[in-house]
């Protein structure tokens, strides 16, 4: 080997040295810098003419492995999914209060049992009584309450979906950008460890916000898809679009959040025909699509159920009963009906008109059996007229039933037949109208519609309903418009229901009270269906579709809610006393110090309630139920999040491990590598020796 190779070969050991302490230092500098991967320079014996003459440097690569960066993607989305579950639930079930809370809605229920057996203690007292309504009203607003939390729940949850919506398109903006730039460095030769890792910072925020397969490619670029397949970036930038992002707004439904591609952040192209329209993104996103779409509108739902089940079971007893002196005229609420439907009643009910001191004056009762089934609502006006004329007067003037005393002092009173109770859909007469009623709702006829397939629907031209179809996860499957054509009927209506985009997934029917049932494929099971705009309006009396079809608790009628004013007021109004059907004219009819009406309270409450499709069931234990599965789904979701939490940090700390600093192993390196200097310099002052000596000699 000639002095020339000697020399060359100890300065491309010196040059190798230099490069190995400068990636040395670089690594213990930023020991502390998040995402940053150790490096290490790559060195290849240099060949020259068949001969190794020194080494060959090349740029400073990172030190990581793929699988286990991907493990860390793929566990930061079950992060970010689990993260905004358990805070949401959280504070859901924050807004419930602990259990056995006196302002919990179990408790106020057992307020209004407790202080219904006070009265029955004796003859009910004006305290007493006002103990009641106003435990009633309180249940009502406690509900009402904890409804409105939930939707400005709902609404900070629409917030960050727009928020998180943003970050996602900024972290995509910027992980394009990065690609650019490593393609270009690996291109010309040149190491591109930083902006790696820049994007490794950029792809593990990302992975936390929607669930993401990343794939690296040959060029250094990196492609992102979401976990079902949707593609967030390739070669081209895409940008999420949400028409409405961070409005804060509760709704019945929101629009889907379509990608498109795009020149920049603010610049958006064409749309790619793929969407995020469900939880099955994952990540943040995916909880909170989930939150907004399932669990809170759920639990909402389950809430008008429970106050259609209370209204129901509290207005059965006080349309059963009447006051001491009766009131001078009974107003029934709107029940979607009109003069020429089909009156659908069987059983009898009596009307009764009293003095103030309960004689009778008149009574008559009516037997809707004997009408026949082909009776109107306006043959069983006319009835009720025929047996008190002309003494009270009925009217039923849009779609509300009305009796009128004629004379003062005195009042009108109403019970079911004692043997052959009237009866529409499990629901008597006074209560079916809601001529007595303890809570009033405008939104609500609180009764279900007794409609059979032969009733007309009553809707008129244009009027439309549009339905949604969610599965368990809360991803939109379909969603129908309604828009029953004028003149036809309830069956017509579940025919077109049966025969749209709907009925791939399931089966509508009328239950045998009048409700628009949906019973979901096995494929689909625990789909839920919601009405989320609505225009109909049954032949104008303000009574449509999703009110009177019973598919939704969200139409129980809970935001309109309350206890009748006229009782909250005069707490003499609760109808107590029981009417005497069979007492004759001018004896008394009605009791003072009745209080059979407060027993009746008791038991109605302890009894089960048909809640419709979530079966049949006392009050107390639904109401338990709802709470509880809150409780369970919130405890859930707290564990699910430290499990996750823990699995994502464990994935982390192996990922580091591997690719991390450590401190010792560089400093060792670091003394390795200056003795390869002091050695390479050696050879370099041996060679100059040589070559004076060499020089020396000549001369």
């Amino acid at each position: 080997m000639s002095l020339n190779d000697i020399l060359g070969s100890a300065v491309s050991g010196l040059t190798a040295s230099q490069a190995g302490l400068r990636t040395a230092s670089n690594n213990v500098a930023n020991v502390g810098t998040p995402g940053y991967a150790r490096q290490r320079v790559s060195l290849a014996a240099g060949v020259t003419a068949g001969r190794v003459s020194g080494v060959v440097v090349g740029e400073p690569e990172r030190v990581a492995h793929r699988f286990l960066e991907s493990t860390v993607y793929r566990l930061s989305g079950d992060t970010g999914l689990a993260e905004v579950r358990s805070s949401y639930l959280d504070r859901l079930q924050s807004l419930l209060g602990a259990p056995g809370a006196e302002g919990g809605v179990p408790a106020r229920l057992d307020a209004i049992s407790a202080s219904a057996i006070l009265m029955t203690s004796g003859p009910a007292s004006a305290q007493t009584i006002a103990a009641f309504t106003g435990n009633v009203e309180d249940a009502i607003q406690s509900m009402k309450q904890l409804d409105g939390e939930v939707s400005v729940l709902r609404a900070d949850v629409e917030t960050e979906v727009g928020y998180t919506v943003d970050r996602m398109n900024g972290l995509l903006v910027r992980i394009n950008d990065l690609n650019d730039t490593i393609a270009r460095l690996e291109g010309a030769g040149r190491s591109s460890s930083g902006p790696v890792d820049q994007r490794l910072i950029a792809l593990e925020e990302l992975s936390g916000l929607a669930k993401v397969v990343i794939r690296d490619q040959p060029d250094g670029r990196v492609t992102v898809e979401t976990g079902n397949g949707a593609v967030l970036l390739d070669r081209r930038l895409r940008q999420l679009n949400y028409p409405t992002p961070g409005t804060g707004v509760a709704q019945p439904i929101y629009p889907v959040i379509d990608i498109r591609f795009a020149d920049g952040p603010n610049h958006l192209g064409a749309a790619t025909g793929e969407k995020i329209d469900s939880a099955a993104v994952g990540g943040k996103l995916g909880g909170l699509i989930d939150l907004r779409d399932r669990a809170l509108p759920r639990f909402s739902e389950q809430l008008g159920v429970l106050f259609g089940g209370l209204s129901e079971t509290l207005n059965t007893v006080s349309n059963a009963g009447t006051t001491l002196p009766p009131p001078a005229s009974l107003n029934g609420r709107s029940t979607g009906l009109v003069g020429t439907d089909r009156l659908g009643f069987t059983g009898q009910a009596v009307f009764a008109v009293t003095k103030s001191d309960g004689e009778l004056i008149a009574k008559t009762s009516v037997d809707f059996s004997a009408l026949g089934p082909a009776a109107t609502v306006d043959d069983a006006v006319a009835a009720i007229n025929a047996g008190l004329s002309p003494n009270a007067t009925a009217t039923f003037t849009g779609g509300r039933l009305s009796i009128q005393a004629s004379s003062a002092g005195t009042g009108i009173a109403i019970a079911q037949h004692p043997d052959l109770p009237s009866d529409r859909a499990g629901i008597g007469f006074s209560q079916y109208f809601g001529l007595n009623d303890l809570v009033r709702s405008d939104d609500s006829p609180l009764v279900p519609s007794g409609f059979i397939a032969s009733d007309q629907h009553g809707f008129g031209a244009g009027e439309t309903a549009e339905l949604v179809l969610r599965d368990a996860g809360g991803r939109a499957l379909t969603n129908f418009t309604l828009s029953p054509a004028p003149g036809g009927t309830l069956g017509d209506v579940v025919t077109a229901l049966n025969g749209g985009a709907l009925g791939a997934f399931g089966d509508f029917s009328l239950d045998a009270r009048g409700r628009v049932r949906f019973q979901p494929d096995p494929s689909v099971t625990g789909a839920t269906l919601s009405i989320t705009s609505d225009s109909t309006n049954r032949f104008g009396t303000g009574r449509s579709f999703s009110g009177l079809s019973g598919i939704s608790g969200l139409s129980a009628g809970l935001s309109s809610a309350q206890v009748r004013p006229d009782i909250l007021s005069t707490p003499t109004s609760l109808p107590l006393a029981l009417l005497e059907t069979g007492a004759a004219v001018g004896t008394k009819a009605i009791g003072g110090g009745d209080n059979r009406g407060a027993t009746a309270f008791v038991n109605q409450l302890e009894k089960a309630v048909d809640l419709g499709k979530d079966g049949v069931q006392s009050l107390e234990r639904f109401s338990s139920q709802l709470l509880g599965r809150t409780g369970t789904e919130a405890a859930r979701a707290e564990e699910a999040r430290v499990d996750a939490f823990a699995r994502r940090d464990d994935a982390a700390n192996r990922r580091d491990t591997f690719s991390g600093v450590n401190i010792d192993e560089e400093l060792a390196q670091m003394v390795v590598l200056q003795n390869s200097y002091s050695a390479a310099a050696r050879v370099i002052t041996t060679a100059t020796e040589m070559y004076d000596t060499l020089i020396a000699m000549v001369r």
